[in-house]
């Protein structure tokens, strides 16, 4: 039986374990989304995860309404993207760019554009007193314009390092707006039924494929349950189709993001749908959310995963897979310096120290 410290191949990608480091929004790059060079030490810090997933990261101005969050749309940041790159393989890690399109919840207050969705809607926020924008819905020319964003995003990933890019279609954005029914009330061949709803994913997947190859493509997916504000009626429905699309596409991995009744970052009734996933795709499968290492472990040996990434014991243990294997304890993160500038809370969370 498989364990979470055994080698594993994801697509072109030889990662020297199963636990992954899951996209994690930080905020430290500049205002104009440039990574800084405490991002460096950031991501060489955490280089013994099988496969480091950064941050999501922006296809274009557009797309991107986080502060400080970095882009790939840019030469200023393509060439600053490259020293992490250099020192994380040169600490034996392998490391991949998700790209991100915030569709509908891109701030026009951060990108001073209107936002683009499926459909023109607004998303629900927790803040009445600094509610998002309404979308606009995209037209046939910004579908297309969507889909080179990703596609320029990911070869200018290629360009900057990284061994291969992971399409954010998760966590409500702009593909989870087409692929979910209570964001995208189209009625063209990108709306309606599920085929129509899973053609954008296909498309923009397809196009990243073309630019960097099937074995350096992967997709992030959040198949159950309400995720700022994007909803389905019924996901199975929807969420299986995407993912025997994107196995017959043959992408490097698949990671499914999924809610649980006791979740502690985001919580759902609606069951895990990785059992019936697991059935149609037959690529690796990484599951996230929640998990313990025990849990995690069960999972990968039973076969319903490959790989798990974990995201917050990640911020807090920068050499989380030492701590698993030796069953140390694991550090606290702090909440109030997740998003905040400089390395406080980010690059001196102090490793395991060893035995004297």
């Amino acid at each position: 039986m498989p364990t979470l410290f055994d080698p594993i191949q994801l697509g072109d990608i030889d990662a020297k374990n199963r636990i992954l480091m899951a996209p994690l929004t930080r905020g430290r790059s500049t205002d104009e989304h440039v990574p800084t060079d405490i991002m460096i030490d950031y991501y060489t810090q955490r280089a013994g995860a099988g496969v480091l997933i950064t941050e999501g990261t922006g296809v274009s101005r557009l797309g991107l309404g986080w502060p400080n969050a970095p882009g790939l749309w840019t030469d200023a940041q393509v060439e600053a993207w490259k020293p992490v790159t250099d020192s994380v393989h040169k600490a034996g890690g392998r490391i991949v760019a998700q790209i991100w399109h915030m569709g509908r919840l891109a701030r026009p207050d951060v990108t001073g554009l209107t936002p683009l969705s499926s459909s023109q809607t607004r998303a629900p926020y927790h803040k009445p007193e600094n509610p998002y924008a309404e979308a606009r819905a995209a037209t046939l020319d910004d579908i297309k314009q969507a889909i080179e964003d990703y596609a320029t995003a990911a070869r200018a990933a290629i360009a900057a390092g990284f061994d291969g890019v992971q399409l954010h279609g998760a966590n409500g954005y702009l593909i989870d707006q087409f692929l979910r029914d209570n964001t995208n009330l189209r009625d063209d061949d990108y709306g309606g039924s599920p085929e129509n709803r899973i053609r954008f994913m296909k498309e923009a997947v397809s196009a990243v494929i073309a630019e960097v190859g099937a074995g350096r493509t992967a997709i992030r997916l959040s198949p159950n349950g309400e995720t700022q504000g994007a909803d389905d009626s019924n996901p199975a429905a929807v969420f299986v189709p995407a993912a025997k699309a994107l196995n017959d596409l043959g992408i490097a991995f698949l990671e499914l993001r999924e809610l649980s009744p006791a979740g502690t970052f985001g919580a759902s009734e609606v069951p895990k749908l990785s059992p019936k996933i697991r059935e149609v795709f037959t690529g690796p499968l990484i599951l996230n959310q929640d998990y313990t290492l025990e849990a995690a472990q069960a999972d990968v040996a039973s076969g319903l995963a490959d790989g798990i990434s974990f995201g917050r014991k990640f911020i807090s243990n920068p050499d989380l897979v030492e701590r698993f294997r030796t069953g140390a304890e694991l550090a606290p993160d702090n909440f109030k310096t997740w998003y905040t500038p400089g390395p406080e809370g980010y690059s001196d969370y102090p490793a395991l120290q060893p035995a004297e």
